[in-house]
């Protein structure tokens, strides 16, 4: 077994069982892509047996803390049980799950969501990347199903030195899939959707959403960048009378449009528009429109912390934009996917945009993704999703 001996005082986090070693923290030491080590302190001392990765800044994950354990078939057939045996648990209201939910269920670099009879994973790093064909037959056998479509087509491969690749890997026909969520049925494919095919960690936002635009009556709904609907559908169920959906992809509204007919609503109350998110909020704004509720969902503005002055000016002109055409007591749904925005950050961006907009609000409900898609408690930078719902004054 190749030994990844570490600089002296740079073992505490694997102390505290974090699973990333960056490159700087490294005295010595070398292994193939995903070939499995020991890491050691500098004075002899285990510390973890993990993957490495040659061309990583994260040049090594850690699999295990524990030195008796070994990493085989095995091993990864345990973790993935674990897994699935924690959702088990969980109050799903969904046939479309997060199944393994890396660093979070001791697999880092795997994502593995299930979308009713078909399991899309992403193998993210090189440590999975190695062990991708055992992983694809557990997952098969662990949950009884037959298809499992690869989507490793994420920019984080490059920072592995890892191609894209996305394809069936097991089990092969229609892309396409339809799942239940809440009381409502919505579509995607999993070769073409964002991500692993849709955004499931919004499943409990959007039950939320419909709730609230229940609860306060909203009736002028705008939902930006709507993707394909998911928050829209919510707040037809709440019983708004007319949304809004705005996205820059033709495809993607295509989608929103037919969830509407889809879910049985009339299609007079819902409006897809192609568009520029924030050249519509100021179109709007111009036009005297104004809105009962806003969901505000971009994309990620900050990858990393290296992005965030920049993505905070972005964040903070949305916000603005959408406070100003709220309506007095009008609900403002506002979201962050950047890990390079904290919680507490995105909180002062928000209330800077309210004071630039000459608006105060009240914060109903602080959120973050679904519990399938959990944060551990060593692995903080787990908590990427991050939102506020706010009660404009």
């Amino acid at each position: 077994m190749k030994v990844i001996k570490l600089r002296d005082g740079k073992e505490r986090s694997l102390l505290r069982r974090h699973p990333w070693v960056f490159q700087g923290s490294i005295a010595g030491g070398k292994a193939d892509s995903g070939e499995t080590v020991r890491v050691e302190s500098h004075d002899g001392q285990f510390l973890a047996w993990a993957a490495y990765s040659p061309s990583s800044m994260i040049r090594v994950r850690a699999w295990s803390f524990d030195e008796a354990e070994r990493i085989d078939a095995a091993f990864f057939q345990r973790r993935i049980a674990q897994a699935l045996a924690v959702r088990a648990r969980l109050p799903i209201a969904s046939d479309g799950v997060r199944l393994v939910h890396g660093e979070a269920d001791g697999l880092p670099g795997l994502i593995v969501d299930r979308y009713a009879e078909i399991l899309s994973v992403q193998f993210l790093s090189a440590g999975t990347e190695r062990w991708k064909s055992t992983i694809a037959d557990l997952l098969l056998e662990a949950t009884g199903l037959e298809r499992l479509y690869e989507r490793s087509d994420s920019g984080v491969r490059n920072l592995e030195g890892l191609a894209a690749a996305s394809g069936w890997l097991r089990g092969a026909g229609t892309t396409e899939a339809t799942i239940r969520e809440h009381d409502w049925r919505l579509t995607l494919d999993v070769a073409e959707g964002h991500k692993t095919g849709f955004y499931l960690d919004q499943r409990d936002n959007r039950r939320l959403f419909a709730d609230t635009v229940r609860h306060f009556g909203c009736q002028r709904v705008l939902n930006c960048y709507c993707y394909t609907g998911g928050f829209s559908i919510a707040a037809l169920a709440g019983g708004a009378g007319h949304v809004t959906s705005v996205d820059s992809s033709a495809p993607a509204l295509a989608r929103a449009s037919a969830h509407v007919a889809l879910n049985g609503f009339d299609a007079s109350r819902h409006d897809a528009i192609d568009a520029d998110v924030n050249q519509t909020l100021r179109d709007s704004l111009k036009q005297g429109r104004r809105f009962d509720a806003i969901v505000l969902d971009p994309p990620k503005f900050a990858p990393t912390a290296a992005h965030a002055e920049r993505a905070a000016r972005a964040y903070k002109d949305i916000n603005r934009l959408a406070f100003k055409l709220l309506e007095p007591g009008g609900v403002l749904f506002t979201f962050s996917c950047s890990g390079g925005v904290g919680a507490e950050l995105f909180h002062k961006i928000v209330a800077g945009a309210g004071m630039d907009a000459g608006a105060d609000g009240l914060i109903y409900a602080r959120v973050g993704a679904a519990p399938d898609h959990p944060m551990t408690v060593t692995f903080p930078e787990g908590e990427y999703l991050k939102g506020l719902m706010i009660i404009k004054r």
